[in-house]
């Protein structure tokens, strides 16, 4: 799109709103604030906006969608109407979405022809040196190389602009102007604030495709609302996919029409013996639908062939001795599996993969298939061949835990990798047999992980996780033989044999889920600690603001002042976690 240049009176304007500027404190927010970091942060210190009452919202009809999301974030705390109009249909391969006050000029696509100076430093934290022109790291150039998801944010004393080239790429924008309004902005009454945002231009993409986070609904059952919330969590921090964990020796969580007692029977227990409970097909398209709308893909897990206790009190015929086993209400891991020497076994997970995929519109299907102990090796390999293959009639591409590895390829597969040693030559042989990598550490994205030895409630047997362990690691460089071209993305789980309740998930995903996130977003140049943990300390009163629990981590400067005290998390014992076999790497569940 090329630039336009201001008028005479625009500028005037202009003139005299940095004029008044001047006077005025600056913007409670800097630009370089951002979590996760973005790619390329230039300020303009003089080029601040402030969002007023007259403000309002223009797009392109295929951003609409984004656009009223964005005015439904900022409507509450502001009370300002912000209506949304649709402008004329974008140039060819772009998308723009603007906020400025009614009366005002679009702002222009160069924050130069509002004043920036050319050649402006570019933010701490940001990677240094020039980039190729027409790549989306030079801030200045075209923006031709933003992607499926990338976005270039202007923001000038005229008003706000975010480009892309798809829905996608506008919504993460908006997310960033969320971020750039002070913390107040999360508020869900009106509140009394000067709402200003940092000028410059920001230019932003991923590093990885997939970004992620597994939340297990099987060992603790979770309602709707609760996954929906947890869905808005991994949207705030450029976060794509929500893995859930459906199936468990504890539960059967998803209604199978062609086999009803797995919801009705298997999904009737969950850890500890509460009641369980499971999703009907329209609350999983549900699920799917409000992900999808904030450009989560739902990617869900059918664990096989171990982890089916659950299945097999349900359908006992799919048990090796057709005996059905007592409910489990326990946390021990490896005793249960379905036959492998029976027919019957494979029309069972034909059903259930082809409905759930039926239900599911992203193109991944999970199959689990770690912690099998009682399945002979040779079984087991065939019995992950054949699923494999009925993953695929079902049009989707298969996921698995990383115990897939010596099984045959699959085209396109997809191991996710959550061992705590990255010496790992079976995987890295699947690597070069065509696979890819998810990355989920057990020693630093679990988090279902303790912070320290005296946090309430999690496990331990991977190793205590803090801030900086989760934040300290290379995605791209981890497991030892595998080039970082192979790896995916990256993905947080979050088991939940001790987390029971909506809070007790958001403390443990809370100050580390957005340090996965930047993991998985942000170029690894601006990789740093130090600047990391200042920045996401001034989220901590923007969830405070927003009700959302998190544990006050000592290693992050919190700011001295709160609008609130984040809730405690009550104590509860955490469950043995036993080593399986000898020299087996603990359960990951």
């Amino acid at each position: 799109m090329p630039d336009v240049s201001p008028s005479a009176a625009e500028l005037a304007r202009v003139a005299a709103d940095r004029a008044a500027g001047q006077l005025a404190p600056p913007a409670p927010v800097r630009l370089d604030a951002v979590v996760p970091a973005p790619e390329r942060v230039l300020p303009d210190p003089g080029g601040d906006f402030t969002l007023t009452p007259d403000a309002a919202l223009r797009v392109d009809p295929a951003g609409r969608d984004v656009a009223d999301q964005l005015a439904g974030w900022l409507r509450p705390a502001t009370g300002f109407p912000l209506p949304v109009t649709e402008t004329a249909d974008p140039a060819e391969g772009r998308l723009t979405l603007t906020l400025s006050p009614t009366g005002a000029a679009t702002p222009t696509h160069d924050t130069r022809a509002a004043g920036t100076p050319a050649g402006e430093a570019r933010a701490a934290g940001t990677p240094a040196g020039d980039a190729p022109d027409g790549d989306a790291r030079d801030g200045d150039g075209d923006d031709d190389a933003l992607g499926d998801e990338g976005y270039r944010l202007d923001v000038t004393t005229a008003g706000v602009r975010i480009t892309a080239t798809t829905p996608a790429g506008l919504f993460h924008g908006a997310q960033t102007v969320r971020q750039l309004l002070p913390a107040a902005v999360e508020s869900t009454t009106p509140v009394a604030e000067r709402w200003v945002m940092p000028g410059g231009t920001i230019v932003d993409r991923p590093r990885f495709p997939y970004r992620g986070a597994m939340l297990d609904v099987a060992r603790h059952f979770f309602g709707v609302r609760d996954v929906l919330r947890v869905v808005d969590h991994l949207a705030r921090y450029k976060l794509n996919h929500l893995h859930l964990h459906l199936t468990d020796d504890q539960g059967w969580r998803i209604a199978v029409d062609s086999w009803p007692r797995l919801a009705e029977v298997g999904g009737a227990t969950e850890v500890g013996g509460g009641p369980g409970g499971w999703y009907t097909r329209d609350d999983y398209r549900r699920i799917v639908a409000y992900a999808a709308r904030r450009h989560v893909t739902v990617v869900p897990e059918i664990d096989l062939p171990g982890h089916t206790n659950a299945a097999l009190v349900a359908y006992p015929e799919l048990a090796p001795g057709k005996t059905a086993p007592p409910p489990y209400t326990g946390t021990e891991v490896g005793f249960s599996y379905v036959d492998p020497a029976d027919e019957r076994t494979y029309a069972f997970v034909a059903d259930v993969l082809g409905e759930v995929a039926a239900l599911t519109p992203g193109p991944w299907l999970h199959l689990g298939g770690d912690e099998a102990f009682k399945v002979p090796a040779e079984s087991y390999r065939a019995f992950v061949a054949r699923a494999q293959a009925l993953v695929a009639a079902t049009g989707k591409t298969v996921v698995g835990w990383h115990q897939l590895a010596p099984a045959e390829h699959a085209a396109g597969r997809v191991l996710q990798w959550w061992g705590t040693n990255g010496d790992d030559p079976d995987t890295a042989e699947a690597v070069r047999r065509g696979a890819r990598l998810i990355l989920s550490p057990g020693n630093h994205a679990y988090l279902d992980m303790k912070y320290a030895p005296d946090t309430p409630i999690g496990h331990d047997w991977a190793g205590l996780i803090d801030v900086r362990r989760a934040y300290e690691w290379d995605p791209g460089t981890h497991v030892r033989g595998v080039p970082a071209e192979a790896v995916l993305g990256v993905e947080a789980p979050l088991w939940t044999e001790s987390v029971t309740t909506l809070a007790e998930v958001e403390y443990m995903f809370f100050p580390r889920l957005p340090a996965v996130a930047e993991l998985g977003w942000s170029p690894r140049e601006t990789h740093d600690w130090s600047r990391f943990r200042s920045r996401v300390a001034a989220h901590g009163p923007r969830w405070a603001t927003a009700g959302i629990t998190f544990h006050p981590s000592p290693e992050i400067p919190w700011p001295a002042l709160w609008p609130s005290t984040p809730p405690q998390i009550p104590t509860q014992p955490t469950p043995h976690h036993p080593l399986t076999r000898e020299g087996a790497q603990p359960g990951r569940s």
